[in-house]
């Protein structure tokens, strides 16, 4: 099943598919480990009010959130948390931030397999973490390149969400191969990583957080068929692609 990697989705195709799909994906890194916020401390997690964690993101700026645009979907800027600074979600750790406004690709339509999939969340308040650098240059998308995706999701299609934050090493794939798992895949607008064999992915919940490579942000986590399955990559919003759009919303 071809689904965005945001676990508030996957919840409502669950209820909407129980009857009719056997095993539907579910949200946490697959085959990774867990993964220090003091070494990532620009990895955060997005809840609503109540605490339900349903995607990640990136601080980019001292007042700015990077993350998926399907992760924005029906979410309104006063019922939208970023915790910043708490590897384990049991604990208190950290804070919990209000954010003031949501900006969305205009380009975005709907559906993460049509591109343009990323968003800019404005805090209540600066925060006092490093920002991780967004990539601007074209030439870091090689076949082979290893990059780093993290995440509080699932760690299988039918496991549980994450207590803590996860990372995984993962390949970059071939614009070809990627093509080869989907047809909606554009160079333009995505990038793949992953194993051909599967066994290690980024899955449900880890939408909107980072692939990260060579100390920049390289990829917002999208979309993918299922988690971890051979013969289909992760998809990722390719962050180069888009820096001319994002960067003016990151002022201010």
């Amino acid at each position: 099943m071809r689904i965005s990697r945001s676990s508030a989705v996957v919840a409502a195709v669950l209820v909407a598919l129980a009857a009719a799909v056997p095993a539907v994906a579910s949200p946490r890194i697959v085959g990774g480990e867990r993964a220090s916020i003091v070494e990532y401390p620009w990895t955060v997690y997005l809840t609503d009010a109540t605490g339900f964690q349903f995607c990640g993101g990136t601080v980019v700026a001292a007042t700015k959130v990077l993350t998926a645009a399907h992760c924005m979907a029906d979410q309104r800027a006063d019922n939208l948390r970023v915790v910043i600074g708490r590897e384990d979600k049991q604990t208190t750790a950290g804070r919990s931030v209000t954010a003031t406004s949501v900006w969305t690709s205009p380009n975005y339509r709907g559906d993460p397999t049509g591109g343009s999939d990323y968003a800019v969340i404005t805090l209540s308040r600066s925060v006092n973490v490093p920002p991780l650098p967004l990539a601007r240059d074209g030439s870091l998308y090689q076949p082979n390149a290893v990059a780093t995706v993290l995440g509080w999701g699932r760690t299988s299609e039918s496991g549980q969400v994450s207590q803590y934050l996860m990372k995984a090493s993962v390949p970059l794939a071939s614009d070809a191969d990627c093509a080869k798992s989907y047809s909606e895949y554009r160079a333009t607008a995505m990038v793949c990583a992953g194993y051909p064999q599967g066994g290690v992915d980024s899955c449900q919940g880890d939408s909107g957080g980072p692939l990260e490579m060579s100390g920049e942000l390289v990829g917002i986590t999208s979309f993918g068929e299922g988690c971890a399955r051979a013969g289909y990559y992760g998809v990722y919003t390719r962050v180069a692609s888009y820096y001319d759009d994002i960067e003016p919303e990151l002022e201010g």
